[in-house]
């Protein structure tokens, strides 16, 4: 049986896309699959210093492409989880040098090797973002919260479908404090415009910060309300569409304070 290529995307960029695709990569692999989380992101490349990757780089998804080596001479093995590789992007090409069909190729041969496929999309619609979602089965759209984010993912999600892609969405970096005073979108108001299916909701973390300067996933910190969110988007994608999803709130947070210095459980 073969694996799945999920394309991530987004409208526009800094929104933790990808974050998203490191942690929902790294997530898959602790539920015991091999993974490829692949940088598609020619010229721009991030997806290694934020899997802490970035010395061990020899070859990149271009030289794969172009058949300039193997996919396992370009796929780095991640020391701290097993089954998962990262295939970073180039920094010295630009996206003109990737051809449609040869992405569609290289995504062909990648699903034959492993369990999942995540690629790493640069934001927008343009070339890098064409070659990205060429040979994906699936796609997932990250949006935060805001007016101008969603906008743009309703301009892609018009897209993906168009290329007979279904796309889920994660809606990231949410405040439920600014919710409730009315200063933040909710969730609801999100789906309510681009009507698509919901993956998963994602707290705003500050261990997103510590993650991507350190190279450590998140996944992997026990106390990341987003590594916690992340590994249940990965079971949802994983087979356990029934998981619940849950919603981020300040109050629940408040209330486990309070419960832990009153001893009530």
């Amino acid at each position: 049986m073969e694996g799945k290529v999920i394309v991530v995307t987004s409208g526009k960029g800094g929104v933790g896309k990808t974050t998203a695709t490191a942690s929902i990569g790294a997530a898959l692999a602790l539920e015991g699959k091999r993974v490829a989380i692949v940088d598609m992101d020619i010229g721009l490349r991030n997806l290694d210093v934020v899997m802490g990757l970035e010395n061990r780089i020899v070859f990149n998804i271009v030289d794969v492409v172009l058949g300039k080596c193997k996919i396992s001479q370009a796929a780095i093995r991640d020391r701290r989880i097993e089954n998962l590789f990262l295939i970073p992007a180039s920094q010295s090409d630009n996206k003109d040098v990737l051809s449609p069909a040869g992405v569609e190729r290289v995504a062909n041969d990648l699903r034959k090797e492993f369990d999942y496929v995540i690629m790493d999309s640069p934001a927008g619609i343009e070339r890098g973002f064409q070659n990205a979602i060429v040979g994906a089965n699936e796609a997932i759209v990250i949006c935060t919260p805001d007016v101008s984010s969603v906008r743009d993912a309703d301009r892609v999600i018009g897209i993906l479908y168009s290329r007979s892609l279904t796309p889920k969405l994660v809606v990231n970096r949410i405040e439920p404090s600014r919710v409730e005073r009315g200063e933040m979108l909710s969730y609801e108001d999100v789906l309510e415009v681009l009507s698509i299916e919901l993956l998963g909701l994602v707290p705003m973390d500050e261990h997103v910060l510590i993650s991507s300067n350190t190279g450590t996933p998140l996944v992997l910190q026990n106390d990341s309300k987003a590594g916690h969110a992340f590994r249940r988007i990965a079971r949802r994608l994983n087979g356990e569409a029934d998981l619940p999803i849950e919603i981020p709130s300040h109050r629940s947070s408040m209330w486990k304070k309070i419960s832990k210095t009153f001893g009530f459980k």
